[in-house]
């Protein structure tokens, strides 16, 4: 067994998906002609975005959507970089909202928080040591 796709629903996601490229540095490896889904390339995995309006239908019923004016969900994207520092400071200047900035942990790992543009909650961190 192998993690294949992370996937999150957005309202937006040719948004979602530029917001990614600008905040991050990631790059759309695929999306969908009626910008419904895209994929990210982040190495192994992909991470990537459908529209709100077919979870509906995946799902057969309702589900939380993800709002900047809610609590973020249980869950959070980590993407790792050997620069933090410099990450955190491009996604806040891309309208992440800024949540705790790079600090070093005791166990080795350099780690910050923000949340994206849909309001989900995205840590930035050095690989473990």
């Amino acid at each position: 067994m192998r993690l294949g796709y992370t996937v999150v629903y957005v309202k937006d996601v040719a948004g979602t998906v530029a917001f990614y490229e600008k905040a991050f540095g990631l790059k759309q490896r695929f999306m969908h002609k009626r910008r419904q889904y895209a994929e990210m390339g982040t190495g192994a995995t992909a991470l990537a975005f459908t529209a709100e309006e077919l979870a509906g239908a995946k799902l057969l019923g309702d589900f939380r959507r993800n709002q900047s004016s809610e609590p973020p969900a249980g869950f959070e994207i980590s993407l790792q970089t050997d620069n933090v520092e410099a990450v955190y400071l491009r996604a806040v200047k891309a309208g992440a909202q800024p949540l705790t900035e790079p600090e070093e942990k005791p166990w080795g790992q350099k780690i910050a928080f923000v949340r994206d543009c849909n309001g989900v909650l995205v840590e930035i961190a050095s690989p473990l040591p």
